[in-house]
């Protein structure tokens, strides 16, 4: 830090980027002292003079007022009160075209001044040092000063910064051509401008003081130099004439090489910037007790007779200034409030003068060419170029046209100072500067929306609260809590209970009378309150249950009815393949019978043992054939027992199988006489005998199994439904005539068995005789 002092108390200065040297045209009106100026007719004094909240308004239509008079007063943030340039009447507060580029009303106080600029009491500072900070800045707050070299932002905030200020500036640069203001006041007063400078040393205590002043204004700097010479914190520094030199940010690189960021503000790099103009204001409030009322204006241009710097009262209409400097029209003649780089057309000559204005320029066609029709780009990058803050220009503009808003955001169009260098270098004569301005308007009230948006939505959050707030002290009013008792009553209470106590003990007969009379008084309040609130439907509920009930045993007795109805079937089915299986196995039994005797009539009777166990083995199958179809028959009979649910069936079926047991039983008879007669013939091989026994009991065994395998397959088919019984029997009869066709099928050879028969019975007759010597 201490050698960047050293390096600009030995007048150092660091360029910025950018600039143009557009023509100075300054001494037009630098060549004559600051005129002052009859009193208008009338003055238009608005409310919005500055950055910041309207003051409220405190004086009325047809009041006289006096010089100095506050006519608001401070009502928000960053808001300054206005005061009454001369004595006189308020005529009317309406609504008059703003000192602006779009020239929208703003409510104003037209003042009609009684010519004797007569002034309200006054209270100027005589000595400085017995005011603290906050006395000074209250000076300059209620002395309604603001920025009188730029956008007119509050003196005061400056003033009451709580940031440390390491560098405070002095803005006397005046680059842009015509204006000479700044540079008349510091010729004329330097003395109040260092008196200012001093004052605001002593508000924010700075560790250094420069003044920036142009190469081009010899006079000016050394008058500055001369009212500083006692202060040696105050160093007076000459920068090199280009513009726009006289930029917040670019004034700021040239003295102290430092950089503002972007969206930032000087003191946030400890550095604080005035205007010369607004120090010499400061000035008259401490010392004088003056409020802004008045500024030097510097009244311009080919078409005024007599160019220079005027002492305007804050309200006098442009057309005066004009009138007074000898204003000579032409056609089409435009009038610049500003300078030719930033200023702007005015709709009409019937605007007040405002605390930031600090040029009127009324040119000629020479001077300030009406411009060109606007042409396409040609990239050339002259704009670029000249840009002081290092944008894009070109692509600025490109956003801008197509409302690329959240683009211009990241172009850091805020940052652009409204120069007009860009539009001044452009050879397609693009008017850049409108496109920025009208893209920042319409992003500031986009941005306005939004905190509008929000807000409402705050306010409706705050009311919804409310209201439940509201709503729960309701509620809790209702509530009511018991009265509190008096201390005679609280006394009778407690007598009561005592007495209550005492005759307790004898008096229990009466307190359970009384109890059983209260609970009965309970019982009877309940009953009645239940009897209000239910209606008494019980003979509805008990023939509802009597329904239930009903259903159930009909339900019962239906499952009861379809489970016999089953069984019947069932156990029909079972009688039917029970019979039909004894009958096929007795069947069987006979027709293997029939094979083993003509097996042993084939062969001679070696063994009469075997033969005679052949025999028994035989009758005992015979016999057991005869007991299972003995058992078939009474299972049939059984069968008859139950429930007929189709007697016909059944009946069918017991006399099926009766028959077909009667023929097993002839069958087997049969096959018995014939083994009997066998056993008289001698046995000739008595290995065939044993085969034939062997194979006796295998197919004796094979018929067991294939009945146990049947009466098996006769359970599982219980649970089969009996509406195939007829169907069942009429398988059994079919089964019954195959057997009969194969018996027949057997003896399909009747002459080879007749003769075989006759060869047995006559190896028998044979025998007999041998049979009987032997005997």
């Amino acid at each position: 830090m201490e050698k960047l002092i050293e390096q600009i108390k030995q007048g150092k200065v660091w360029p910025f980027p950018g600039g143009v040297h557009p023509p100075q045209q300054k001494s037009l009106s630098n060549t004559h002292a600051i005129m002052r100026l009859p009193l208008p007719d009338k003055l238009v004094v608005p409310l919005k003079q500055h950055i910041g909240a309207n003051g409220k308004l405190i004086v009325a239509k047809g009041e006289q007022v006096l010089k100095g008079q506050a006519l608001t007063e401070p009502a928000a943030n960053w808001s300054v009160p206005i005061h009454a340039p001369t004595s006189g009447a308020i005529t009317d507060i309406c609504l008059m075209p703003s000192a602006h580029p779009s020239a929208l009303p703003e409510l104003s106080v037209i003042i009609t001044p009684d010519g004797e600029d007569t002034w309200c009491k006054l209270s100027p500072v005589n000595d400085v040092t017995k005011l603290d900070h906050d006395q000074l800045v209250e000076i300059i707050h209620q002395s309604g000063i603001s920025g009188m070299g730029g956008a007119g932002f509050p003196a005061y905030v400056k003033a009451d910064s709580r940031k440390p200020i390491e560098y405070l500036l002095v803005n006397a640069v005046e680059c842009e051509p015509y204006i000479t203001a700044d540079d008349l006041l510091m010729r004329e007063h330097a003395e109040g401008i260092i008196r200012g400078i001093e004052l605001m040393q002593q508000i924010l205590t700075p560790t250094l003081t420069i003044v920036g002043i142009e190469d081009n204004k010899p006079e000016a700097i050394a008058a500055m130099q001369n009212a500083a010479a006692h202060n040696d914190q105050i160093i007076i520094q000459t920068v090199p004439t280009i513009y726009p030199s006289g930029g917040e940010k670019q004034l700021i690189k040239l003295l102290t090489n430092k950089e503002v960021p972007s969206g930032g503000i000087p003191a946030d790099i400890g550095v604080l910037m005035h205007n010369v103009g607004t120090l010499f204001a400061i000035n008259q409030a401490v010392y004088e007790g003056k409020p802004l009322i008045e500024r030097v204006i510097t009244v311009t241009g080919n078409t005024i007779h007599k160019p220079g710097n005027v002492w305007a009262l804050i309200g006098t209409e442009v057309k005066h200034l004009l009138d007074c400097q000898g204003f000579s029209p032409i056609p089409q003649q435009c009038v610049v409030m500003g300078g030719p780089m930033m200023g702007f057309t005015l709709p009409t000559v019937r605007i007040g003068v405002i605390k930031t204005t600090n040029c009127i320029l009324a040119p000629d066609h020479h001077e300030l060419a009406e411009p060109g029709a606007e042409k396409a780009c040609i990239r050339c990058s002259a704009c670029a170029d000249a840009c002081p803050a290092s944008l894009l220009p070109q692509q600025l503009q490109w956003f801008a046209k197509s409302k690329e808003y959240d683009k211009l955001k990241d172009y850091n169009l805020f940052d652009c100072i409204e120069c007009g260098a860009c539009a001044y270098v452009c050879p397609s004569e693009i008017p850049l500067v409108q496109y920025y301005r009208v893209a920042k308007v319409e992003i500031k009230e986009q941005q306005a929306e939004q905190i509008k948006a929000e807000r409402a939505r705050e306010r409706f959050e705050a009311r919804k609260e409310r209201l439940e707030r509201e709503k729960k002290a309701r509620q809790n009013r209702h509530k009511r809590k018991p009265a509190r008792k008096s201390a005679d009553e609280k006394q009778k209470v407690t007598d009561a209970l005592a007495r209550v106590k005492k005759d307790s003990s004898g008096d229990k007969d009466d307190k359970s009378a009384v109890a059983a009379a209260i609970a009965r008084a309970k019982a009877k309040k309940k009953n009645t309150e239940a009897a209000e609130l239910e209606p008494d439907n019980s003979e509805v509920v008990a023939e509802r249950a009597a329904r239930k009930e009903k259903a159930r045993q009909y339900k019962a007795q239906k499952q009861a009815q379809q489970s016999e109805t089953q069984t019947d079937k069932v156990d029909d089915k079972k009688s039917a393949v029970a019979a039909a299986i004894a009958r096929a196995k007795a069947k069987k039994a006979a027709k293997e019978t029939e094979v083993t005797p003509e097996q042993h009539s084939e062969a001679p009777a070696a063994d009469d043992k075997k033969a005679a166990v052949a025999e028994a083995i035989a009758r005992a199958k015979a016999k057991k054939a005869a007991k299972e179809t003995e058992a078939a028959t009474e299972q049939s009979s059984q069968t008859d027992e139950a429930p007929a649910a189709d007697d016909k069936k059944a009946a069918v079926a017991a006399a099926i199988a009766r028959a077909k047991a009667k023929k097993a039983a002839k069958e087997t008879e049969a096959a018995t006489g014939q083994s009997s007669q066998t056993d008289e013939a001698p046995a000739a091989d008595d290995k065939k005998a044993a085969v034939a026994e062997a194979i006796a009991r295998a197919k004796a065994k094979k018929a067991a199994k294939e009945t146990e395998a049947a009466t098996e397959q006769s359970s599982q088919t219980d649970e089969a439904s009996a509406a195939d019984d007829k169907k069942a029997a009429k398988e059994i009869e079919a089964t019954t005539e195959q057997s009969s066709q194969t018996d027949e099928a057997s003896a399909a050879d009747d002459k080879k068995a007749a003769v075989a028969r006759a060869i047995a019975r006559a190896k028998a007759k044979k025998n007999q005789p041998e049979g009987s010597d032997k005997s």
